[in-house]
């Protein structure tokens, strides 16, 4: 699943007119990048979910067709549901199964076909190092790959994981956050994590988008 449903308020005035993955990086949409990983990863089915300008975003990738992948769409009307309420809603087209979800506005070179969860986990989350403009970090990954709400050392969600349908069994209806979900099932020791060390960029503003730009077009992402 490919989360394409936000609003992009950091991107304005790029977003008033477009919707935040469908601005151009490296030669073409940001979105078109992340199908483009996803078949090469040997992923045959996406699920995308659509808010703001979303009939955009449908019309520029159609049936998926084009990228060898089967694309469905999970529209939320005019208000998306946040991270939470968004999967939740999709979870009829994602199936049984555990599913891997990217968040629409990073770049990343996380293998997508090497995530897995580990037996009786109900999340698996890929954490880099905090960026400058998170200091903080998000959750804590101890020294046997477990997740933790608290902890001395905290790293950033890279927007990437892969959930089974069960995380969601209590979820609430309409919008609400992840990291609610998140933090129960750490309670219950069944996250784990990966702490990439390879390319990730946040591209929440039109700075950061510029800087990709420019990256990708001499090839040397940083």
């Amino acid at each position: 699943m490919i989360l394409a449903a936000g609003r992009g308020t950091r991107m304005r005035p790029l977003t008033d007119h477009t919707p935040k993955p469908l601005l151009p990086v490296g030669g073409q949409p940001l979105l078109f990048h992340h199908l483009e990983r996803a078949a090469e990863a040997g992923f045959r089915e996406v699920v995308i979910n659509l808010a703001h300008l979303g009939a955009m975003i449908r019309a520029a990738v159609g049936d998926g067709s084009a990228f060898g992948l089967a694309v469905r769409y999970s529209d939320e009307g005019d208000q998306a549901l946040e991270t939470g309420g968004g999967i939740a809603r999709a979870l009829p087209l994602l199936g049984r199964e555990p599913f891997v979800v990217l968040n629409g506005d990073v770049w990343c070179d996380c293998p997508l076909g090497a995530l897995s969860l580990s037996p009786g986990d109900l999340a698996h989350l890929v954490l880099v190092d905090n960026p400058a403009q998170h200091p903080q970090g998000d959750f804590h990954l101890d020294a046997s790959g477990r997740m933790q709400f608290d902890g001395a050392h905290r790293l950033t969600f890279a927007g990437l994981g892969v959930y089974h349908p069960a995380l969601f069994d209590s979820a609430p209806a309409g919008a609400f956050p992840l990291a609610p979900l998140l933090r129960a099932a750490m309670a219950d020791g069944r996250v784990g994590g990966t702490h990439h060390r390879g390319v990730w960029v946040d591209v929440g503003t039109p700075e950061r988008l510029r800087a990709l730009d420019r990256a990708l077009r001499d090839q040397t992402p940083r």
